[in-house]
């Protein structure tokens, strides 16, 4: 009877190892080094959810790579291929360039996430699952409280990168503004850094001696915009709208601060949504296939202790 009981027990030892074998998977993950306040809430995110994930499923390896360019950027999609991965989910730092290198994976069977930034040509080839913010509604809500609330204001804006995603931002601000006696005097790339944003805010302060509103879609450029403002003693300038959601901004709404009123969101996390999103689609089959949203979200400060998270880096 023990022999007997010894013989099943290692049978069933036998099954379940078998089993645990066949669930083991990898998923790579690739996103940009963090170069400014938002990538480094991606960073944050991704690894957070990399040890939820892998605690979650015991089989699971997941790889998170960083990377400060495009180029390094495939170097790190081959280094994640030779490694052997069932899925990559990737932000990339400039899509386009990396097109090729994303087909590449997927060509091989790979499931791919892409995040964030799509290519400009969005070929629904390149992936199986795209997870964003909205980022035609991120311009958009911030040009709709502009035209509400100063709408005959002269506005100075700073763009982020040339890059498919500033562009949709761009359009949307303007569709947001469209009808209304806004002037936009200027648009000028910040490269979403807080010292660009400085310098360019300092150009746009000797050319314009009237600035009413200034739109820097993102949190880090509003740091150097309102740096430039206070250093040059102006008073006209009546608010700023930034963009994504930072606690430092954040924290400006709730306290009511007169020159960051509101904020537009546009969470770094969503590359944890990705991750989930990806891991559920390798594992337990759940339809996952095609866009995924999120909303831009306009933080007043009625609900911005909603998105205020005082622990997080970003």
């Amino acid at each position: 009877m023990k022999k007997r009981i010894l013989g099943l027990a290692l049978a069933m030892s036998t099954v379940f190892g078998a089993a645990h074998a066949a669930d083991t998977k990898t998923i790579g993950v690739s996103i940009p080094a963090a170069d400014h306040g938002w990538t480094a809430g991606v960073v944050y995110h991704a690894n957070r959810v990399a040890a939820l994930l892998m605690k979650e499923h015991p089989g699971l390896k997941v790889v998170v790579k960083t990377s400060p360019d495009p180029a390094t950027q495939a170097n790190a999609l081959q280094d994640l291929e030779i490694q052997g991965i069932d899925a990559l989910v990737i932000l990339p730092t400039d899509p386009d360039p990396l097109v090729n290198a994303i087909k590449e994976v997927k060509g091989k069977g790979t499931f791919v996430s892409i995040v964030d930034r799509a290519p400009s040509v969005n070929d629904t080839s390149v992936r199986d699952l795209y997870v964003a913010g909205n980022n035609p509604a991120l311009g958009q809500v911030a040009g709709e409280y502009i035209k509400a609330n100063t709408p005959e204001a002269q506005v100075v804006i700073i763009r982020g990168l040339p890059i498919p995603i500033d562009q949709q931002r761009q359009d949307g601000f303007d569709k947001g503004i469209a009808g209304s006696k806004v002037k936009v005097l200027d648009r000028q790339f910040g490269n979403w850094n807080r010292d660009d944003a400085f310098k360019v805010m300092q150009d746009y302060l000797t050319k314009y001696p009237k600035i009413d509103v200034v739109w820097c879609q993102d949190d880090d450029m509003a740091v150097g915009v309102l740096q430039a403002i206070e250093q040059a003693k102006r008073t006209d300038i009546k608010y700023v709208v930034g963009g994504a959601g930072s606690k430092d901004m954040i924290k400006k709404v709730m306290d009511g601060d007169k020159m960051i009123p509101v904020d537009v969101l546009y969470p770094p996390s969503m590359v944890g949504t990705a991750m989930e999103l990806t891991a559920a689609a390798i594992y337990d089959q759940v339809p996952v296939h095609g866009t995924y949203t999120l909303d831009a979200t306009l933080i007043t400060k009625d609900n911005a202790k909603n998105y205020y998270f005082p622990d997080s880096p970003f």
